[in-house]
């Protein structure tokens, strides 16, 4: 790709730049002209017609060709960089972007799991983009990028951070209740830098492998480990507490033991905590992954 831009910002500005310059060319000119005609042809100074003029074949081309020509232009620059933004350069790093409510999870080819969108300075990076549930919406003002994530349908997008740095990045569709928290950051960073830590090994057990499989699999988009208010419950000192649930249409109080939060992560629906709406789904999270996410919940104190 020869002709390809360098960053998808390059694509973008000039275009934006492009349709203000000619919308304000055109605010300005039409607003003078206006004010002119109103000030030199008022009634008390021209109280009856005079001119006699029936038509003008040079204004007609004029008015005709400019918005054609103006038209014209804005087709080319508006579809030249659309390309631009859907051509990926063929040295595009790959990353999937599985986006569910409310968080994001970026998958690497070597299997590594991420809350962030961790890229490397300078090179293109294609998110491929996937959703577990309704519509959200991929927005990186910085890098100019936003595409809709549908259910069952790829999408993609690209760019290229050119400086380091920590970059917003937001969703764009209403999903739910916690949309406005499903909210993340790019994290710009040096090449060598970026490989340390694409190549970090996980930790095998304990609580950073819990809190990790916690983000992998989205719980923390909806429920805190500080005692902050969520969607959800808070994590924080969960385990061995009375909790006031509905189960089966009865009110009930429940410890919440270890058979209570496998059944909670598993089947939601059973037991609906007071308080709270009935809108996580049922999860089928593997056997090893449940144990270890259920070991770091006992521990929160």
């Amino acid at each position: 790709m020869e002709n390809q831009l360098l960053t998808t910002t390059q694509a973008v500005d000039p275009v934006f730049m492009f349709l203000f310059g000619a919308c304000l060319v055109l605010l300005v000119g039409i607003t003078a002209t206006m004010i002119f005609f109103v000030v030199r042809y008022r009634r008390s100074k021209n109280p009856e017609p005079t001119s006699q003029v029936s038509g003008s074949p040079l204004l007609e081309v004029v008015w005709t060709l400019l918005p054609t020509i103006l038209v014209m232009g804005m087709f080319y620059y508006g579809w030249t960089s659309y390309l631009s933004l859907r051509t990926v350069p063929k040295n595009a790093m790959q990353v999937k972007a599985e986006a569910r409510m409310w968080s994001w999870d970026f998958i690497y080819q070597n299997g590594k799991h991420s809350p962030k969108l961790v890229v490397p300075v300078g090179r293109p990076v294609q998110v491929n983009l996937e959703s577990e549930d309704v519509i959200h919406g991929f927005y990186v003002p910085a890098f100019r990028i936003k595409r809709d994530v549908v259910p069952g349908m790829k999408n993609h997008v690209w760019f290229v951070a050119s400086s380091p740095g920590s970059y917003d990045l937001f969703c764009s569709q209403y999903c739910g209740t916690g949309h406005s928290a499903m909210i993340t950051t790019v994290e710009a960073v040096p090449a060598d830098k970026f490989e340390a830590w694409l190549n970090e090994k996980a930790a095998e057990g304990g609580a950073a492998k819990g809190k990790a499989l916690l983000e992998s699999h989205g719980c923390l988009g909806c429920h805190s480990l500080d005692g902050s208010t969520k969607v959800g419950p808070t994590f924080k000192g969960l385990y061995g507490s009375q909790v006031k649930v509905t189960r089966g249409g009865k009110a009930e109080t429940v410890k919440a033991d270890e058979a209570y939060l496998r059944e909670s992560i598993l089947n939601p629906g059973a037991a609906i905590v007071e308080g709270f709406p009935p809108i996580m789904p049922k999860s089928d999270i593997p056997e090893g992954d449940l144990k270890v996410m259920v070991e770091f919940l006992e521990g929160e104190k």
